[in-house]
């Protein structure tokens, strides 16, 4: 991955191209006709959020009904930890939505074989491989705020955080939740970018101070705004999507978009390299239509981002600033060449407050 592609990403066009500013829509990828001609069984890893799979699959089994998908889910870190550990010996035949930079990490063990998918033309290049064909193409991003449950802070006497540094204040001890790096895409992208934006010492300095007002590290990225809605926890350090949608549910949950930055991952989609590629025409069809137009639009609709230029419409209650609040010079060659020195080093200071896990 060039440097170049994370600057141009820091100049902040590309994402108010992406979010719905009038930009012309590009032709149609993937037409909705029913393809007989494939069938089979395919093995899907992803770390799509569990509600939204069946959601996002529906036109895919429409078009394929004879091909049977073997979905393997699970949160970012274990899909990754996973996949590292079966190395060529993976039972997957594509990984689906997972970070960019995990598959990074796959990519330098070898494990990802180049494919261009139908229609990647359209994907903008700071959210694919800059390899022909390419070893991953992004989809859609998701991104870290701050779900806080407002009752229970007025419960508490407790003041409305602004910043993440608001968060080490005495008052918000045994009050925090987050996602455990290590577990949850959402708990390393949120760590990576605070080493980003605050430099190494700073940032591992900010999270010891965190550590102290922190009640447990969850291992799911969306667990921490459920916790929060649910009133378990006043705050809670989790993906915006996740926290919006308790909001939308009826809990009295505000969004803070921190004034540090958003931490955020691009989702991807990747090809595994396989000794035996039996399903590798499967595969290529599966990863076609990952980035079809009606699966982007839908991508779009759930986190308010996708990776080509579109004319769709926010969500609702989608804050309209968010992408001025994403950390531009955000660097995945950095998060995926570091992650296992950065994951070792958490565990080593602050894993003792992990939940236990199922």
């Amino acid at each position: 991955m060039k440097k170049t592609i994370f600057k141009a990403v820091a100049t902040g066009m590309v994402f108010s191209l992406l979010m719905g500013c009038g930009a012309k829509k590009e032709e149609s990828a993937g037409a909705k006709v029913k393809d007989d001609k494939l069938s089979g069984s395919l093995t899907v890893y992803t770390a799509i959020e569990e509600e939204l799979v069946p959601i996002y699959l529906d036109s895919f089994k429409k078009k394929y009904p004879d091909v049977k998908l073997n979905i393997v889910r699970d949160s970012t870190g274990v899909i990754t930890a996973k996949l590292l550990a079966e190395g060529k010996n993976t039972q997957a035949d594509v990984v689906w939505g997972t970070a960019a930079s995990s598959l990074l990490a796959l990519d330098k063990k070898d494990m990802l074989k180049g494919y261009s998918p139908k229609g990647a033309d359209r994907v903008l290049p700071q959210f694919k491989d800059d390899k022909q064909p390419e070893k991953w193409v992004g989809n859609t991003a998701f991104m870290t705020g701050i779900a806080i449950n407002k009752e229970e802070l007025k419960k508490k006497n407790l003041s409305m955080p602004e910043s993440y540094e608001d968060l080490t204040k005495p008052e918000y001890k045994g009050t925090l939740v987050m996602p455990h790096p290590a577990s949850s895409g959402t708990g390393f992208l949120t760590v990576s970018a605070w080493l980003q934006i605050m430099g190494e010492d700073k940032g591992w300095d900010y999270m010891k101070k965190l550590h102290d007002n922190m009640a447990t590290y969850t291992h799911s990225g969306s667990k921490p705004a459920k916790l929060a809605g649910a009133g378990e926890y006043p705050v809670g350090v989790s993906m915006v999507y996740s926290a919006l949608k308790e909001k939308q549910k009826g809990a009295p949950v505000e969004v803070v978009l921190p004034k540090e930055g958003l931490g955020w991952e691009v989702e991807a989609n990747a090809l595994i390299k396989k000794d035996n590629a039996k399903n590798e025409k499967l595969a290529q069809a599966f990863l076609d239509w990952a980035i079809t137009d009606d699966v982007m639009k839908l991508y779009f609709e759930k986190n308010g981002f996708a990776t080509i230029k579109n004319d769709y419409k926010l969500p609702d209650g989608f804050p309209k600033d968010v992408t001025e609040k994403l950390y531009k010079k955000n660097d995945f060659k950095w998060a995926a060449e570091n992650r296992d020195k950065i994951l070792e080093k958490w565990e080593k200071e602050f894993g003792q407050k992990a939940e236990p896990k199922k």
